[in-house]
């Protein structure tokens, strides 16, 4: 089997090559500066006699140099390259149950340094993308079999009772089609949240996000009212480029977070603005107080402030927008209000549009749903954070 050719090996034949000819360029060039001389100045049988015994001493001194410069190329190549070494060695050591493993190159600040500062930037966003996966599948289990194991009981208990009434059955099948939508609505969410994550965007288009939060709000106000939750909007166009469906689900999500953790005679104030380059989403709300230690904490999948049992939500609303936000190339920003509830605010890159982007009215083709995956009724139960 034929070896192959290293980095190493090549380096050192590279230097090798250069030396020789480096070496071979000025010998030649002496060698035509003493023919000349000689010959000026001696007879031509001496000159030629002086010259011969050059071109051997040339050749020689070439061949050694040459030489020594493959001995030292190997040597030098094989220092310049063991940071490689280092990491190719770290690269295979890498596993799912091993990313806590770090080069933590030492040495001067050059290009393998930076090569390998990079590799351990990279080694810690996989171990933190992998113990949010276990984290997010552990989670998305128990929440995925509550609901079967509701369904399996009700039904269970149906079928030993073999004479139950139409109004028992009606009874149970009520909490089956009930707990049914529940399972597809966390479906839905958890569809969105991985669509969002993997920056996997249908369409890139111009999209109005005062359009977007106009229509959300008007959704909403019947659900604020029964709430006693004062909605309100103040709307400039501003324009991002996207996907317009998961825009849509980001605004949702917010407004209606904001509306369902709220308190009676609360305020929710939704506003949108251009921002010098970005396209900018506020929505401010009054409700409970938040712990600074728990806000950053809501954007984190199935993450609940409280846990009742009648609570609908699946607990990624706020998980899906801050991944639509990063989907889109922007941000999302979380901070409590001292008075309670919270302050969200997203940055989206604004871009300028020749025309301005369809605008969704009241009578667009696609329904709008809450991430309890009901329409905005005010007996929907929108996720939780």
């Amino acid at each position: 089997m034929r070896p192959r050719p290293t980095i190493r090996f090549r380096l050192t034949a590279l230097y090798a090559v250069v030396v020789f000819l480096a070496g071979g360029l000025l010998l030649a060039v002496s060698y035509a500066l003493l023919d000349g001389h000689l010959h000026n100045t001696l007879s031509d049988a001496t000159a030629d006699d002086l010259l011969a015994q050059l071109r051997g001493q040339y050749l020689l001194a070439l061949f050694a140099v040459t030489a020594l410069a493959v001995l030292l190329g190997w040597v030098i190549a094989g220092r310049a390259l063991a940071p490689l070494r280092t990491i190719a060695n770290a690269a295979r050591s890498v596993s799912g149950e091993s990313l806590t493993r770090r080069v933590a190159l030492r040495g001067p600040d050059d290009e393998l340094h930076e090569l390998a500062d990079t590799f351990d930037e990279m080694l810690e966003r996989l171990d933190s993308a992998f113990a949010s996966q276990k984290r997010f599948v552990a989670d998305a289990s128990h929440e995925l079999r509550t609901p079967l194991t509701v369904l399996r009981t009700e039904v269970e208990v149906a079928l030993a009772n073999p004479d139950a009434s139409v109004a028992e059955l009606r009874a149970t099948a009520e909490v089956v089609r009930e707990e049914v939508q529940r399972f597809e609505a966390l479906l839905e969410s958890l569809l969105a949240l991985a669509r969002s994550e993997a920056r996997a965007l249908a369409a890139d288009e111009p999209v109005d996000l005062a359009d977007i939060a106009r229509r959300v709000v008007s959704l909403l106000q019947s659900k604020a009212a029964t709430r006693d939750v004062l909605l309100t909007v103040e709307a400039q166009s501003a324009i991002a480029s996207g996907d317009r469906e998961l825009l849509e689900q980001m605004v949702f999500n917010l407004v209606d977070n904001a509306v369902t953790h709220n308190c009676n005679g609360g305020f929710a104030e939704v506003a949108v603005e251009p921002r010098g380059e970005t396209a900018a989403l506020r929505v401010v709300n009054s409700g409970p107080h938040v712990p600074d230690e728990s806000v950053q904490l809501l954007t984190e999948p199935f993450h609940r402030l409280e846990r009742r049992r009648d609570r609908r939500g699946a607990g990624v609303g706020l998980s899906i927008v801050r991944a639509v936000a990063a989907a889109h190339g922007g941000r999302l920003e979380l901070t409590a209000r001292e008075d309670g509830g919270l302050v969200a605010d997203v940055e989206l890159p604004a871009v300028r549009a020749s025309r301005g982007p369809r605008r969704l009215g009241r009578g667009s083709s696609r329904e709008l749903r809450s991430p309890g995956g009901t329409s905005p009724e005010p007996s929907a139960q929108p996720t939780a954070p």
